[in-house]
């Protein structure tokens, strides 16, 4: 569905001593997401995830590379392509003085959706993400849980092809993130795409069919969830090191027991998770000295 080839992106900005100078904020990256598929992004901060994510939806342009989807190159048909793209912000970006149906209604229209197919859409998507009680409702009065699901629903008004999710459950209580969570998995059988990105590890661990992770504008390594635990090894010895928390990963539990006995200090075993294994690749360190 999404192909991204050698895409690279530059930017000028100014340099430490003032003078113009070029950031490169996405370096070479090369990718395939499949239909139906939820693929996870991850990184820390900095590492090209936003910029890669607007190349996607034309809000910027590659300086190399090109991106097609479904075997379509974006650029030159950015108006067509549009069209199978949805994209559910971080940020929740309502008209406030609207209620929840009208603000659907508002984006149907941007859409040039018809009245019919407009009012059979709104309902039905109200009821997929369970707010039809609320559509008379101003959004101010909405809880924050209401608020993501609302933005999911607007999200999908024009039946996109893709849909793109930028931390679709931050701030959220852990009931609301699991009812998020099953909605995404249902719009992906459903045949939707999605590309999700979150700093929740847990969340790409629990919803996601692959997940890639960036670092300095490239992906440094790209698995399934299980894939990266059976790699790195599915128990973790930790103790604290001269530097913090230090750890090692084992295949088997055995392992790391048989090595926690050969040393002079306090250890703990437990199974390794993919947040483990995301810090490990990363680095310790990463986003503590910025």
């Amino acid at each position: 569905m999404i192909e991204l080839r050698n895409i690279v992106k530059r930017y000028n900005h100014k340099g430490p001593d003032g003078k113009n100078a070029i950031k490169t904020a996405v370096n070479g990256l090369s990718l395939t997401i499949e239909k139906g598929e939820i693929f996870g992004l991850l990184g820390p901060n900095g590492a090209g995830k936003t910029t890669t994510v607007r190349m996607l939806t034309t809000l910027t342009q590659p300086s190399e590379g090109e991106i097609l989807y479904d075997g379509i190159p974006l650029k030159g048909n950015e108006g067509i392509l549009k069209r199978k793209i949805g994209v559910v912000p971080q940020n929740l970006n309502f008209d406030q003085d609207l209620t929840a149906g009208e603000n659907l209604e508002l984006h149907a229209r941007l859409y040039h959706l018809p009245k019919e197919k407009r009012e059979k859409r709104i309902k039905e998507l109200l009821d997929f993400v369970e707010l039809e009680d609320v559509i008379n409702d101003s959004v101010r009065k909405l809880s924050g849980g209401m608020k993501r699901r609302l933005l999911i629903a607007r999200g999908l008004i024009h039946e996109p092809d893709v849909l793109f999710m930028d931390e679709p459950t931050v701030a959220l209580d852990p009931q609301v993130r699991r009812r998020i969570w099953e909605l995404i998995r249902q719009m992906a059988r459903k045949g939707t795409t999605v590309l999700l990105t979150t700093h929740y590890i847990e969340e790409a661990a629990a919803l996601c069919d692959r997940v890639a992770i960036m670092k300095k504008g490239s992906i440094i390594e790209l698995d399934t969830p299980q894939g990266f635990i059976d790699h790195y090894g599915h128990y973790m010895a930790e103790w604290e090191g001269a530097n913090g928390t230090a750890c090692r990963f084992f295949s088997a539990k055995e392992e790391a027991e048989a090595f926690v006995e050969t040393m002079t200090i306090k250890a703990n075993v437990r199974p390794a998770t993919l947040e483990d294994v995301f810090v490990e690749i990363t680095g310790r360190r990463e986003g503590l000295d910025k």
